[in-house]
């Protein structure tokens, strides 16, 4: 006869809650300080990108951006928590990175239009990726509201994403190549 195997529950000791809880909030505070940053260099990006498809696109993107800031300190209050941005090393490091595109790239050129998509799609792939995992975990720790808002913005990065790679198959890269 087997004996039983102790069955895995859906719930967590009080003390791994405060743990993940703590993850969660490091996590709210490290996307806050990305989308900050990240309205600034939107902008910076519009400035520098070619056609006006991409301009477009950033412009309308800076608005989300700072709706997304929005919906963030939305979040912290829903938490009781003070909406507090935390330095985020991977989206400084993407930034650096799109100004060093910018800086390589010749301007009013189809190739600086090119770069600048490849690098506003990392930092979507890295937003994506945040929201979708700080959803889940809202989720795990009973928050349905907080991973609805977060929802929202997991859609919107993806619009976005999906745009960009519209523009680059459309006619950017494309052009890129003739230049």
């Amino acid at each position: 006869m087997k004996t039983a195997k102790s069955k895995v529950t859906n719930t967590i000791s009080e003390k791994d809650h405060e743990k993940l809880t703590e993850l969660f909030i490091d996590g709210l505070k490290d996307i806050y300080w990305a989308e900050k940053h990240l309205a600034k260099a939107l902008v910076k990006m519009e400035k520098a990108a070619t056609s006006d498809e991409l301009k477009a696109a950033f412009e309308k993107h800076t608005t989300e951006t700072e709706e997304h800031a929005s919906r963030l300190e939305e979040i912290f209050g829903i938490i009781g928590e003070k909406a507090q941005a935390k330095k985020c090393e991977a989206m400084n490091g993407l930034l650096k990175e799109a100004d060093e595109i910018t800086e390589s790239t010749d301007k009013g050129t189809m190739v600086r239009d090119c770069g600048l998509i490849m690098a506003a799609q990392k930092v979507e792939h890295y937003e994506i990726a945040s929201y979708g995992t700080l959803r889940n975990i809202a989720r795990t720790l009973g928050h349905e509201d907080v991973a609805n808002i977060l929802q929202t913005t997991l859609d919107e990065e993806g619009t976005t994403d999906h745009k960009l790679t519209e523009l680059a198959e459309t006619y950017v890269n494309e052009e890129a190549n003739q230049e």
